[in-house]
């Protein structure tokens, strides 16, 4: 199967599964044997994927793609076990980060849940128009898409992971502040715009927000 086919929900559901890490294994750069190049779309997925790993708590380094033809057997073996070795010595899933697993299925959750729309994002505005691989690096490590993951994937995520947690059960300001790991203050003003968009209430006589009806 060809790398580009390998979507980010694929990614993410294996985190979501439990592994502790995943190795994507392609064919080397500018030797696809399709025309489409798949290989750099998956360059591309994994670079996505990173970004939201870090946002998420998760340390980006469980995830990583490597490059080489049929031919080298003795060279997947050595990265096999050179990311094996290296995931473990990262330690579980969750645990090394300091998530405990109700937070960590959450924020999993909630990233699985921007897929569609970071689908569309990636197609409008994270198209590298040359294809290398230097040029694939230099441009999902650019101020400019720093700034993109800031302002759009990152508040998206944020507010996916408010629709998540009040799937759950009704929540106050302070524990949304310590789920989210935002001041309260942050909560505040991400609560506000949450729910002029419909999607959350707060409930005066139990103090809490809850999901608006059809929020989910």
């Amino acid at each position: 199967m060809c790398t580009g086919r390998v979507d980010l929900e694929f990614v993410l559901r294996a985190f979501s599964n439990g592994q502790d890490g995943v190795l994507i294994g392609g064919c080397r750069l500018n030797e696809c044997n399709y025309a489409t190049h798949g290989n750099y779309d998956a360059l591309a997925t994994t670079y996505i994927c990173k970004n939201i790993l870090e946002r998420i708590g998760l340390n980006p380094a469980r995830l990583s793609i490597e490059f080489m033809s049929g031919a080298e057997g003795k060279r997947l073996a050595e990265v096999i076990d050179r990311f094996t070795a290296k995931i473990r010595e990262l330690g579980p899933l969750g645990d090394a980060e300091g998530l405990e697993c109700g937070r960590l299925k959450s924020v999993l959750n909630a990233a699985r849940k921007l897929i569609p729309y970071l689908r569309l994002v990636e197609r409008e505005k994270l198209r590298v128009p040359v294809r290398s691989e230097q040029a694939y690096r230099e441009f999902f490590e650019s101020d400019e898409v720093k700034r993109l993951f800031d302002e759009i994937i990152g508040e998206n995520l944020t507010v996916s992971r408010i629709v998540s947690l009040l799937q759950e059960k009704p929540r106050s300001t302070a524990e949304m502040s310590e789920a989210l790991g935002l001041s309260p203050a942050e909560v505040a003003k991400r609560m506000n715009r949450s729910s002029r968009q419909g999607l959350v209430r707060y409930d005066v006589n139990s103090s809490r927000y809850m999901l608006a009806v059809g929020g989910a």
